[in-house]
């Protein structure tokens, strides 16, 4: 009854076609931010600002500022849009795991080698995947996927004075976050169990990778191939 005395005569077959499609648009939303968006604030968000859209489209059918068709044909299209960026919200979730995981393994690194390994190999990996988690992070929020970081403006600047251009940088980028993570992957790490008083012995050693199990080897597969995805966009311009 409230919904009949707000909209009038609007409440018709072509208006509710139009209510039909916001809420599967919603509907369809929250399911996305479900699968993809894990930090709680950022989903309630992505979905309050759906529902506000579907919402202004539904009040501008009803006071006859567009027609109903308009309103299906506006719905419809945030609906492809919204299918067509799944993909990119996917990589940046990867991405931003990723980049957890490279600051994980770099502090390691630097700790595990009692800074031995840390100037080559654990500070530029914390490096790396502090920039990965701001570039993929700041693109979650803000819906883009254009997010330069300030370590991969090194890259580009490095590249630029060289003669070359920001293409050649990214590469450049791209190309170091997989070798670093390769190495971290490749390195011998102690055992589990295995215990020495003053070092380890090779015995007492194994590749790291031996040690992810198959759901790391599925994580860590899958944020090489964004990256390996990301160089080639990159090699094909």
């Amino acid at each position: 009854m409230k919904q009949q005395e707000e909209y009038g005569d609007r409440l018709d077959h072509a208006y509710w076609e139009v209510n039909a499609a916001a809420s599967g648009l919603i509907s369809y939303g929250c399911s996305v931010s479900a699968r993809y968006l894990q930090d709680r604030r950022l989903r309630m968000q992505f979905n309050r600002e759906l529902a506000y859209y579907a919402r202004r489209v539904l009040d501008d059918v009803a006071q006859r500022r567009i027609s109903p068709e308009e309103g299906l044909e506006a719905i419809q299209a945030e609906g492809k849009s919204l299918l067509a960026e799944a993909p990119r919200m996917a990589e940046q979730v990867i991405g931003m795991a990723g980049g957890i995981s490279q600051v994980v393994t770099g502090v390691t690194s630097c700790v595990g080698s009692l800074g031995a390994t840390c100037v080559f190999h654990g500070a530029p990996l914390i490096a790396h995947g502090s920039n990965n988690i701001y570039e993929n992070g700041r693109g979650l929020y803000e819906n883009r996927n254009d997010v330069v970081g300030p370590v991969r403006e090194l890259y580009q600047d490095a590249a630029k004075k060289l003669g070359y251009g920001e293409r050649e940088g990214n590469i450049a980028y791209y190309s170091a976050d997989l070798l670093m993570s390769g190495w971290g992957w490749s390195r011998k790490v102690p055992k589990n169990g295995a215990w020495r008083l003053f070092r380890y012995l090779e015995a007492d050693k194994e590749l790291k990778i031996r040690q992810l199990g198959k759901r790391g080897l599925l994580f860590e597969g899958g944020t090489a191939g964004v990256t390996l995805m990301q160089l080639l966009n990159e090699v094909g311009k």
